[in-house]
């Protein structure tokens, strides 16, 4: 084997370990977030902070029997540590720090299970001013996780999404500038399909076979660049159209589906886009089933903004700008992967080794999320 061969063949192990990287830390597709409202009107402070059991768990370990359900007496009795943990992680300045206090607990279930839900109390220093926000929710345990807020501040309503770089954030009075709610939730998007495995899984499926084409059943390297350009640029637009359409209706509470359903034909779809690679049923028409399926990815983008019931004129605006992020995750992936496989095209290393066996991977990928999500499996420790 001479070097040349050498170097594409360690270039395509490189390209099918990165698949697998990507995939193994999502063997659960929803990433964590918390929702928190809040009205701040002269000095006083209510609000509203929605935040999953499972995070609760994961951060004080509620599950006192250890039998994996969290009943209402396990949850009751630690109500006082919650209070405590969640407070201990939420500060607002208005003329100094505004305490603030847990009145009551309840308990409610979102599109991703159940939900403990926080009633706050407190008051400010001052009635009139900036206000300051320092959130500090489970950082340190999960990058990943996300505080999803909406603010009323005097009568304005301001929207952010706090997260380990956004963390203290200063609201001015008068002043909910659209253009940096808008920035917020753009950043949001490329973010959200950046750790979105499964969306991202979906998307290389369905590149994999672009820089191919099958004559006489057999699969050998497309001439030319541009060729393979025009595939990609059907099967991103397809499914930008698609899931674009779903996550509009999803975010604006017209179409609402169970999170498990559409976990779980995502899962589905990563699975068949991977099998029509080995099996061609679709054949140049992939950008039927990116379309097609894309309709279901648009339900799962929308869970991040779906629950945190923006008031209309700020859930438009934050819709354009996250799905506009999007669009610019999937491009960058795109720009990236697309011209190291039109390179490595005609190499075995890539028909058999990417193509084939990055397929197969993803196969085994998908069955294991299809089979947690349908059944509420754990087959895999995502630890």
């Amino acid at each position: 084997m001479n070097w040349r061969a050498l170097w594409h063949v360690g270039l395509s192990a490189l390209l099918l370990c990165a698949l697998l990287l990507c995939a193994l830390p999502a063997w659960a597709h929803k990433a964590s977030d918390s929702y928190l409202v809040l009205q701040v009107s002269g000095a006083e402070v209510s609000g509203q902070w929605d935040i999953a059991l499972r995070d609760i768990d994961f951060a004080l370990g509620l599950d006192a029997d250890g039998n994996g359900d969290i009943t209402w007496g396990e949850l009751r009795a630690r109500h006082a540590d919650i209070a405590a943990w969640a407070t201990s992680a939420l500060t607002l300045e208005r003329g100094g720090t505004c305490p603030l206090q847990v009145t009551q607990h309840q308990v409610d279930t979102h599109t991703d299970g159940a939900y403990a839900v926080l009633t706050l109390q407190g008051q400010c220093p001052a009635a009139k001013g900036d206000l300051a926000l320092h959130y500090r929710l489970l950082f340190e345990q999960d990058a990943l996780h996300r505080g999803l807020l909406r603010l009323e501040l005097d009568g304005l309503t301001h929207s952010a999404v706090l997260a380990p770089d956004t963390a203290q954030q200063r609201f001015a009075v008068g002043d909910a500038s659209r253009l940096t709610q808008f920035g917020q939730f753009l950043v949001q998007g490329v973010w959200h399909i950046w750790i979105g495995f499964d969306h991202i899984l979906f998307l290389l499926s369905l590149l994999l076979p672009v820089v191919l084409v099958r004559r006489a059943g057999v699969w050998q390297g497309v001439g030319r660049f541009r060729d393979a350009l025009r595939e990609v640029l059907w099967v991103v637009t397809a499914f930008t159209a698609a899931h674009s359409i779903t996550l509009s209706l999803a975010a604006l509470r017209v179409v609402e589906l169970p999170s498990r359903w559409v976990e779980s034909a995502i899962a589905l779809s990563v699975l068949l886009a991977a099998a029509n690679n080995l099996w061609p049923v679709v054949g140049e028409r992939r950008w039927m089933v990116a379309f097609g399926f894309g309709l279901i990815h648009g339900f799962g983008f929308a869970s991040v903004l779906a629950e945190l019931g923006l008031p209309q004129e700020t859930l438009v605006l934050s819709l354009v700008g996250f799905n506009l992020g999007v669009e610019v995750g999937q491009l960058a992936i795109v720009a990236v992967f697309l011209p190291l496989i039109f390179w490595l095209r005609n190499t075995p290393a890539y028909r058999r080794g990417i193509f084939v066996g990055g397929s197969l991977l993803t196969m085994a990928i998908a069955l294991v999320w299809l089979a947690e999500r349908t059944l509420d499996l754990r087959l895999i420790s995502a630890s």
